[in-house]
């Protein structure tokens, strides 16, 4: 009895923290802060997803370069996006090490998500408003 109330509370617990990694990795808002800080090591690769509210994901992949610095990254990951994303939906724009997505006016608001980075010595943080 004892084994099968413990198994059944770890399914439980399972199940809590599952959901709750998913709606916190689906959370949406109207903009995005993307920060880069690093020079990369080697070559690799950036991979975001964009959702917006019920719509269906984007994935951008970002190719970056050995010995590029922070600010040549910068300027891969908005080329990236921009020419990903529709600029009747989104606006993207650089300034430093940070890049921002928007959307724009009567548009829905959207998630943004790391999905994966194997460029080595470069962080990525990202910040939903």
């Amino acid at each position: 009895m004892k084994i099968s109330r413990a198994i059944g509370l770890g399914l439980v617990s399972s199940f809590l923290l599952g959901t709750a990694a998913f709606a916190q990795s689906t959370l949406v808002y109207n903009k995005w802060n993307i920060e880069l800080e690093g020079t990369a090591i080697k070559a690799g690769d950036i991979v975001f997803r964009v959702t917006p509210r019920q719509g269906d994901p984007t994935d951008i992949t970002v190719n970056v370069m050995p010995g590029r610095d922070e600010n040549k990254v910068v300027k891969d990951v908005r080329d990236a996006l921009a020419a990903k994303l529709s600029p009747d939906r989104y606006v993207v724009e650089a300034s430093g090490n940070d890049i921002t997505i928007k959307k724009k006016d009567g548009q829905p608001d959207f998630a943004l998500e790391l999905v994966d980075s194997t460029v080595q010595n470069v962080s990525v943080k990202i910040e939903g408003e």
